[in-house]
């Protein structure tokens, strides 16, 4: 159980030097949640419900599809690769196989404590993403958008859209992705993705068939600390204003900071999701 914001750090912060800086560098991802139930499910997973999931994981094409369709006015110029338009999409709140993560233990931990639910312990994941890719036989290091179709290519996998719909059974793989920063939210929240090639496991499922449970570590904050770890986070300015940029960012802070339960914008949570 985690007590308060020093001791998620402490838990976070590595016990041996890194071997290329000599300092202690966590290169671990982090995702907060407000639950503790165990799954790892993206928002493919969770499209037409969570009991059982993975439903309508076969309409994934025809979402990115119709998405590049009537979205094409609106999409960046020179936004044509399709895992780029896939974080674009996610990022808008089209259900995709990607899973949002963080490069820091702090903004998982916002994303845990922003929903108001009262009673509900939090948890805040932390994924070894180095032993992951060693596991799958990937290089170690984040992948960009052009390391994903050159590993297509390498393991001699179908192009990217014949992939999504059809991978091969036999060559299961996560990989962590990293996109340019598409936008600014994306920097500042130092977002990352973890990408499966199967759509009809969740990455908790996965990651146990391949024996890699020890690669990821569940931090629970529980119930009576949430309002003490979310004041702490505020203390840090970990909040709506600099994670969200712009004017439904300041209103959501604004709502909260001066709520008497606490409770957070619902447009917020509603364009970007209450987790990541």
């Amino acid at each position: 159980m985690v007590q308060s914001l020093g001791d998620l750090l402490d838990r976070a912060t590595p016990n041996e030097p890194d071997a290329a800086s000599g300092r202690l560098r966590d290169t671990a991802i982090y995702r907060g949640v407000a639950s503790t139930d165990g799954r790892l499910f993206s928002s493919l997973d969770r499209l037409g419900g969570t009991e059982p999931p993975h439903t309508k994981a076969h309409l994934e094409e025809h979402l990115l599809r119709n998405f590049i369709r009537y979205g094409r006015p609106f999409l960046p110029e020179g936004r044509e690769n399709l895992w780029e338009i896939m974080v674009i999409a996610e990022h808008h709140g089209l259900p995709t196989r990607l899973l949002d993560w963080t490069h820091s233990p702090l903004v998982a931990a916002h994303f845990a404590t922003l929903a108001s639910k009262e009673g509900m312990d939090r948890t805040v994941w932390k994924l070894n993403w180095k032993a992951v890719h060693k596991k799958f036989g990937l290089r170690d290091l984040v992948f960009l958008v052009d390391d994903l179709d050159a590993l297509l290519k390498e393991r001699g996998l179908p192009s990217a859209w014949e992939f999504l719909n059809k991978p091969p059974a036999d060559k299961q793989f996560v990989c962590v992705l990293e996109p340019p920063a598409v936008t600014q939210r994306l920097a500042v929240q130092s977002g990352v993705f973890t990408l499966c090639a199967t759509k009809d496991q969740s990455l908790d499922q996965i990651l146990e068939e391949n024996g890699l449970s020890e690669a990821v570590t569940q931090f629970v904050i529980p119930a009576v600390k949430t309002d003490y770890v979310r004041d702490q986070l505020d203390l840090c300015t970990l909040d709506e204003r600099r994670l969200f940029p712009g004017l439904d960012g300041i209103a959501a802070e604004l709502r909260r900071y001066y709520s008497a339960s606490g409770e957070c914008s619902r447009a917020v949570l509603e364009n970007a999701g209450s987790e990541l």
